[in-house]
């Protein structure tokens, strides 16, 4: 029996219209109307039509209901003209990260989620309360990807066709998710980490709207006040620092050169006039779009890496997840970051960068 829900996941998450499907898999618009909306339901031949258009294994439009991520809970890192249809891919792609986080979260016992309950703070103050929760003090961020998944957060990555989307947030009932683009740098990658971050706990409630200009300045804010405390920049910058300082500076928060010039601005180490020379001078060495010289080894996720590691050691193959998921070893790969398939070696599994290390267990 065919799903009707995913025959239009799977369309979304190619970014197509019925009418392109149509065309792709040479079957009538009506009828394709039809079986999403559930009124008929297509004969085999067509399902594998549909499937092959689709890039989908035909098994995947009989599994059970997927229900989508709730697109009204979304706080979205993008450009206001992105698509819809470029949006909507994306959120497939992280509805199928979520089907592989219930498939891994049946087998594995992974970090609870631990996100404080904020309430209202400014930014500033909210991220001072979960550095303190988080018992990180004023010490520079470890790696951002490991810092979420030890205190809970779900973190996959977005597929490279969806490069118009630089990250996104959502709450899933009690447990958070995070969804990262891999094709940016990796200053700029643990800026989105720490914006999605305090989307979660500034917006996650509903007490305050998680879309629109006012959630991304606040959602900038947290990740710059998260990322550079306040007492940590003023005891290590100088006031009216020259461009070569705030590059160096740079290295001991692990952000990009214009993020630490916006923070000694917002903090009163640059004058207005100090803010916008050195902006535009960082602009004419290419900082504006890249980072120079900047950190080559990415973050990546060290709990996906460790279940597909204890995964291996039960004779288990990423190709089998894919094939009970109902989706191609390709597909699976475009969330996991990019990793290496464990090779039966193992590895060093100890947690990195400072961050608290929590237990990752498979349970069967």
């Amino acid at each position: 029996m065919v799903t009707p829900s995913r025959i239009t996941l799977a369309r979304k998450r190619r970014g197509l219209t019925l009418a392109e499907l149509s065309d792709r898999a040479g079957v009538s618009l009506q009828s394709l109307s039809n079986y999403e909306t559930g009124r008929t339901t297509p004969r085999p031949a067509t399902v594998r039509r549909i499937a092959g258009a689709l890039d989908f294994p035909e098994q995947f439009f009989s599994g059970p209901e997927i229900d989508e991520l709730p697109a009204e809970g979304i706080s979205w890192r993008a450009r206001t003209k992105t698509p819809p249809r470029v949006l909507d891919a994306a959120r497939s792609a992280g509805t199928l990260a979520a089907r592989l986080y219930d498939w891994i979260d049946e087998r594995f016992r992974l970090p609870e989620p631990d996100l404080p309950s904020l309430g209202k703070p400014d930014p500033e103050t909210a991220a001072e309360m979960v550095r303190n929760h988080w018992n990180l003090g004023n010490a520079p961020a470890p790696n951002m990807v490991h810092l979420l998944e030890a205190h809970g957060v779900r973190v996959f990555s977005l597929p490279p066709d969806s490069l118009e989307v630089d990250a996104f947030a959502v709450w899933r009932g009690t447990i958070p998710f995070v969804f990262l683009n891999t094709m940016k740098t990796v200053e700029r990658s643990r800026f989105d980490a720490a914006h999605e971050l305090g989307h979660l706990v500034m917006h996650g409630s509903g007490e305050r709207p998680c879309t629109g200009p006012d959630a991304e300045r606040q959602a900038n804010d947290f990740a710059s006040a998260f990322l550079m405390p306040a007492a940590s920049v003023l005891g290590h910058m100088p006031a009216g620092a020259r461009v070569d300082q705030i590059i160096d500076g740079k290295r001991i928060w692990k952000v990009s050169a214009m993020a630490l010039t916006y923070r000694m601005h917002d903090l009163g180490l640059l004058t207005d006039w100090q803010y916008r020379s050195t902006c535009a001078e960082l602009s004419a060495r290419g900082y504006r779009t890249d980072e120079p010289h900047g950190m080559k080894k990415r973050e990546t996720s060290q709990v996906l890496t460790k279940v597909f590691q204890g995964l291996w050691s039960k004779g288990i193959r990423p190709g089998d997840v894919a094939d009970e998921l109902g989706v191609t070893a390709e597909e699976m790969g475009k969330m996991l970051f990019g990793l290496s398939m464990p090779t039966g070696q193992g590895g060093d599994e100890r947690a990195t960068g400072g961050e608290p290390r929590r237990t990752l267990s498979l349970v069967r």
